[in-house]
């Protein structure tokens, strides 16, 4: 059984081989922070589902943080189509508290946690949102400070599409 060798990686996992990537020529050295993320929107477990997605429509967001309300901790988030879904099977109702339809993040030590900022490359964000630090695709990313004290934005595989579409 033959074997290839691997290319070299970042401790990020991102490929290092001859050209870096080909999501290097893609980004061409952009940042999270090129991408403009809105800023993050964030509700309390404790809010109402009819809250949540009043504040949704209104930005025209797609997911929400969930944020303690004591220490700003962050608890998880709210997929809005993922929520629709469960209020059109009845499954919660739009009295309900958002900690009853909101996806909990895992606080395991077997998880890794990515730590996403303004200052992460594309490339980077790229290979998160396809699971190379995690095993698993993922729909969005969190954006926070260095230290993870502070939620900034969320941004999307949609947000890198548009990007590489305006840029010239």
């Amino acid at each position: 059984m033959a074997t290839s060798a691997m290319p070299a990686t970042t401790p990020n996992g991102v490929s290092q081989a001859g050209s870096t990537s080909i999501w290097a020529d893609k980004y061409r050295g952009a940042t999270v922070e090129d991408l403009d993320p809105p800023s993050a929107l964030s509700v309390s477990p404790r809010d109402p589902i009819s809250h949540a997605l009043m504040s949704a429509f209104e930005r025209d967001y797609t997911h929400l943080t969930v944020v303690s309300p004591e220490n700003r901790a962050l608890l998880g988030y709210l997929s809005i189509p993922r929520l629709r879904e469960l209020l059109k099977e009845g499954k919660v109702k739009e009295s309900d508290r958002v900690e009853q339809a909101m996806l909990r993040f895992r606080r395991t030590r077997a998880n890794v946690y990515k730590v996403i900022t303004m200052d992460t490359p594309l490339e980077e964000l790229e290979a998160f949102f396809e699971g190379h630090n995690t095993g698993a695709k993922q729909e969005f990313a969190v954006i926070t400070d260095a230290s993870r004290r502070f939620v900034l934005g969320v941004a999307t595989r949609s947000d890198l599409e548009e990007f590489v579409k305006r840029r010239p």
